[in-house]
């Protein structure tokens, strides 16, 4: 299973938006996230990158 950490904007400690993130879906100009407890938060904005091998991902806030 691979899980993420998501940041905001640039990859610092402070950035982060959700841990252990298990989907991203991008609908009408949100990133929502959705973390292993089924909790999910919607970052207005567009997703950068994705690095799934070193488990993070890049959203860029709006």
């Amino acid at each position: 299973m691979c899980l993420s950490t998501v940041y905001k904007n640039t990859k610092t400690e402070d950035a982060v938006v959700m841990r252990n993130v298990m989907s991203i879906e991008c609908k009408d100009g949100c990133v929502i996230l959705t973390d292993l407890m089924e909790r999910t938060v919607a970052v207005e904005g567009t997703l950068v990158s994705a690095n799934l091998v070193e488990g993070f991902v890049i959203v860029q806030e709006a």
